[in-house]
């Protein structure tokens, strides 16, 4: 099969490798789609902290945002899995510690994640081995660009409930990336009053053309019930700390390269309170049903689908010829 593989930061080949097989307990998937991802940007530009963590190693494989068919079972896995298209979960704890047994695999120590840590292969190849366990059946209305974004939905969908936010809530988001759009558009769908905070006139209009109003470049004076951070920006956790309402939520998912600083103090006398996301793990079922009962849509995000040979030019930061405004790009690896 061919696979997308860094080999050392900026260096990558489009390999011919075996094809997967099916351990026990396993599944080889057919990749429809896999898209790429901010985390898949900084393995290649080397920044990504699992490399210098010793978590994540070159050469290696990226791809954690994918849907397929199952081609193969392996030896104790039901066979009504075969032919059944599918997602699954990027975080694959141990089973056995007890963060697993407390259903927080997501967190677990000694956790794989599909093509980022572990030594665990991702999706931007033909052919993908994941446990069983691991796999998300995806109903006919969840085509294959809704399928790859399943996963970056489920951890919107995460965040935008972290928030608490409904009808008669303001919430302010920082970031009109892939992450902070479609936590925008779970928002809105719940009935919450959205603004986007950006930088570019190019996000921002983007923004505008999903139906948002409430799109600023700078904060405007306004009580916000709830600050999301989807930014990478490391200055903006302690704005979104400074313009919540006291007694409001603040959520971070965003992540920069320096540290971040918030006051504490100013966080108690707020009584503000604070949420972390980490993984889509727990919101990956209730996105798939909000995408097919049409909840919400995603796909204006993508703004081009590309073959295996140019995810190296989408990681570099290069626009695919004639892609659309979104800030998604998928990859098609049969293509």
């Amino acid at each position: 099969m061919r696979a997308f593989v860094l080999t050392a930061p900026g260096a990558y080949e489009v390999a011919d490798l075996p094809a997967p097989e099916a351990a026990p307990g396993e599944v080889v998937v057919d990749v429809e789609r896999a898209g790429v991802c901010g985390t898949d940007v900084e393995f290649y530009t080397g920044h990504m902290a699992y490399l210098h963590q010793g978590h994540a190693a070159y050469p290696l494989r990226p791809g954690h945002e994918w849907c397929g068919r199952v081609a193969r079972v392996g030896p104790g896995v039901e066979r009504a899995w075969l032919g059944r298209r599918v997602m699954g979960d990027t975080m694959l704890g141990c089973g056995d510690c007890r963060r697993c047994r407390r259903g927080h695999q997501h967190v677990c120590e000694r956790r794989q994640e599909v093509g980022v840590r572990g030594g665990r292969p991702g999706a931007l190849a033909e052919q993908l081995a994941v446990p069983a366990s691991s796999l998300h059946a995806l109903p006919d209305s969840v085509d294959a660009e809704l399928g790859a974004l399943v996963e970056p939905g489920g951890n919107a969908l995460r965040t935008a409930r972290a928030t608490g936010a409904g009808p008669g809530d303001r919430v302010l988001v920082f970031g009109p990336g892939t992450i902070g759009l479609l936590t925008a558009l779970f928002l809105r769908a719940e009935g919450a009053e959205v603004h986007l905070l950006g930088v570019t006139p190019e996000s921002l209009a983007f923004a505008r053309a999903l139906g948002f109003t409430h799109v600023w470049q700078s904060v405007p004076d306004l009580p916000y019930d709830a600050v999301v951070d989807a930014s990478t920006a490391a200055q903006l956790p302690e704005r979104a700390l400074e313009v919540v309402e006291p007694a409001g939520r603040l959520v971070y998912i965003g992540l920069s390269r320096e540290p971040s600083r918030i006051d504490t103090r100013t966080l108690v006398l707020k009584d503000v309170t604070v949420t972390g996301i980490l993984s889509a793990s727990p919101g990956l079922g209730e996105a798939i049903r909000l995408y097919a009962e049409g909840v919400v849509d995603p796909r204006p995000l993508v703004a081009a689908t590309v073959g295996l040979g140019e995810t190296g030019n989408v990681l570099a930061g290069k626009r695919p010829a004639g892609c659309g405004p979104g800030p998604k790009v998928l990859v098609d690896p049969a293509s």
